[in-house]
C-alpha cells in the first residue's frame, strides 16, 4: 500500500487558531484606497464637463451675478473645520477614550449638516432666481459637480451615524478602527475635493 506525504506551508500547525491571521485591516484600507482612486476618475469627469461648458450660459444668468464668495467662505470653513474635528476623534479612538471619539464625531456631524444645509439653500437660492439645473448647460454642469460632491457628504454623514451605532454595541474594536480609518480617509478626500470646487468653480467664476 503507499503512502501520500501532504505537504503544508511553513508555519502550520493544525490548529486554527494558532495560524497566521488574515490582514483584515491592511486589505480594507488597500479595497478603501482602490474605491477613492475611482472616485478621482468621477469628479475628473465631472471637472472636465464643468471647464468645456463653463462659457453656456444661453444668454442667462452667470455664476458672476449670483454668486457670493462671503457666503461661501463661510460654507468651505465648516467643512474645513469638520477635518480638524475628525482629526481629533481619531485621536481619541487612539486612546481608548469613547468620549472623546464620540464628542468629536458629533461635532463632525453638525458641521458636516451646516455645510449641507448652506449648500441645499445656495440651490435654492439659484433656482429661485432662475439659474436652475435646466437654465443652460452651465448651470447643468454647476449642479453636476457641486451636487455630487454634496452627495458625497451626504454618504459620509450616514456612514458616521452607522459606524457610531457599530461603536456603541461593540467599543472601539480593531474592526471599528479600520471603519474609522476608511471615514476619515473619505472625509479628508471629500475636503480635497471642495477646494478644487471652491477654486475653480466659485473663485474663477466671479472673475
Amino acid at each position: 500500500m503507499s503512502t501520500i506525504e501532504i505537504q503544508h506551508e511553513a508555519g502550520y500547525t493544525g490548529f486554527v487558531s494558532e495560524e497566521h491571521h488574515h490582514d483584515y485591516a491592511g486589505d480594507t484600507l488597500l479595497g478603501f484606497w482602490i474605491y477613492i482612486m475611482s472616485d478621482c476618475i468621477l469628479f475628473a469627469t465631472l471637472f472636465a464637463t464643468y471647464a468645456v461648458l463653463s462659457g453656456s450660459f444661453a444668454g442667462g444668468l452667470t455664476p458672476a451675478d449670483l454668486f457670493d464668495l462671503n457666503f461661501v467662505a463661510v460654507e468651505t470653513g465648516l467643512l474645513l473645520f469638520s477635518s480638524f474635528t475628525f482629526g481629533m476623534a481619531m485621536l481619541g479612538a487612539q486612546q481608548k477614550n469613547m468620549t472623546q471619539l464620540l464628542l468629536w464625531l458629533g461635532i463632525t456631524f453638525a458641521l458636516g449638516g451646516g455645510f449641507l444645509s448652506m449648500e441645499l439653500y445656495e440651490f435654492y437660492h439659484f433656482s429661485h432666481e432662475g439659474a436652475g439645473p435646466t437654465s443652460s448647460a452651465y448651470w447643468s454642469a454647476f449642479y453636476a459637480l457641486v451636487g455630487t460632491h454634496g452627495l458625497h457628504v451626504f454618504a459620509g454623514m450616514f456612514w458616521m451615524v452607522i459606524l457610531v451605532i457599530h461603536i456603541l454595541k461593540d467599543g472601539i474594536t480593531a474592526e471599528n478602527h479600520t471603519r474609522l480609518s476608511c471615514l476619515s480617509l473619505f472625509w479628508h478626500f471629500l475636503d480635497i475635493i471642495w477646494i478644487c470646487v471652491f477654486s475653480m468653480v466659485y473663485l474663477m467664476g466671479v472673475m
